[in-house]
């Protein structure tokens, strides 16, 4: 086996004072904002979010997936949105967070998706379930997250069934101008400041910016993915290139 590919946005953490890794600063960053993460992004993305991500799961409608699992689902907006549009059998959501996690699970309940949908504290480096275990899998706005990218990606593959089909969602930046220009002011000045306003926590949306930055997005995304053994692999971006869907199959 090959050693594991270290990409820059690896090393981008949320608190550059802290003497931890980047897997326990990105759990301490959601613990600390989940209480205003919804909110947060439905107000820094105008609602546009929303679209995102159901355009992210309708890439799985054709495969009509049974059993799918949400990495770094947070506060599970993309398991409801894939129980709703998919209707798998069983949707099992994973996140390092447990701040984000428990208000997942209040949003589950009042939905009356308790059967549906179970969420698990867990990592995307080590995933608890065995070989060919998942019809499916979706990341949306996670992988930037990864401690280490190659072996999140990888882990995934492990526990796709073969003909399994992921599916990223993830930010990335737009290429042409005026649009640039606006984004990356936005992403500069309005997102941390807002995040320090709303959230208490300027740190969490500069980490944002600076993990954006440094993120392989587009044909490199997918490279990525080839080099792993993925097939079929593709990508779509979204809203002038500030978004972008990624897929692969086992």
């Amino acid at each position: 086996m090959r050693p594991m590919t270290v990409f820059s946005h690896d090393s981008i953490v949320p608190y550059k004072e802290s003497g931890l890794g980047k897997k326990q600063q990105v759990a301490d960053m959601f613990d600390d904002i989940a209480f205003r993460y919804d909110f947060m992004n439905r107000f820094l993305s105008a609602g546009i979010d929303v679209k995102w991500r159901k355009k992210a799961i309708r890439q799985l409608v054709n495969s009509k997936p049974k059993k799918l699992l949400d990495v770094a689902t947070g506060t599970a907006d993309m398991a409801i949105m894939a129980s709703a549009i998919l209707q798998p059998e069983v949707i099992t959501g994973i996140d390092i967070s447990d701040g984000m996690l428990s208000i997942g699970r209040k949003k589950i309940q009042k939905l009356g998706l308790q059967d549906k949908i179970e969420l698990l504290n867990g990592d995307s480096e080590t995933i608890n379930f065995d070989d060919d275990s998942f019809d499916a899998v979706t990341v949306a706005f996670g992988v930037r997250n990864f401690e280490n990218l190659e072996k999140g990606l990888s882990e995934i593959k492990r526990v796709l069934k073969p003909g399994g089909r992921l599916v990223v969602l993830e930010f990335s930046k737009p290429k042409m101008s005026p649009t640039k220009f606006v984004y990356n002011l936005y992403m500069r000045f309005v997102t941390p400041n807002m995040g320090r306003i709303f959230s208490k926590n300027r740190n969490a949306y500069q980490y944002l910016d600076e993990s954006i930055k440094q993120f392989p997005e587009g044909q490199n995304f997918t490279n990525i993915l080839d080099n792993l053994g993925y097939k079929n692999t593709y990508s779509k971006p979204l809203s002038l290139g500030i978004c972008s869907i990624y897929c692969g199959e086992k």
